[in-house]
């Protein structure tokens, strides 16, 4: 496995579409199309953004992973978390009341 498929690998382990993780990483979804491909290698400043969003650059780089799996998120949560990065700020307070609102019914009803 080369680092664009190992790219990719961890784009949909994210649960993020080209477009998407594009945005995330700051380059155009034609450069992410071709990092993938492997026509081209990203760089530093890239591979500094897909970390912030949870990828495993050790791993994307070298096929190992990093060795940080219990302080890593779970897929499902690296998900939301990339789609929360992703919004407008008036969208993220929208979400952040949603969440507290639901935490706060989930911990009334986990007294019963």
């Amino acid at each position: 496995m080369n680092i664009g498929e190992r790219l990719r690998e961890e784009r949909a382990r994210l649960g993020l579409n080209q477009g998407d993780f594009a945005a995330v990483a700051k380059v155009s979804k034609t450069t992410q199309f071709n990092y993938e491909k492997g026509e081209r290698s990203p760089d530093a400043a890239y591979l500094e953004a897909v970390a912030a969003a949870g990828v495993d650059v050790l791993y994307v780089l070298t096929g190992n992973r990093s060795g940080l799996s219990e302080n890593r998120l779970a897929d499902d949560e690296s998900m939301l978390l990339n789609q929360y990065r992703a919004m407008e700020d008036s969208d993220r307070a929208t979400f952040r009341r949603m969440a507290s609102a639901l935490a706060e019914t989930a911990g009334r009803y986990s007294n019963d």
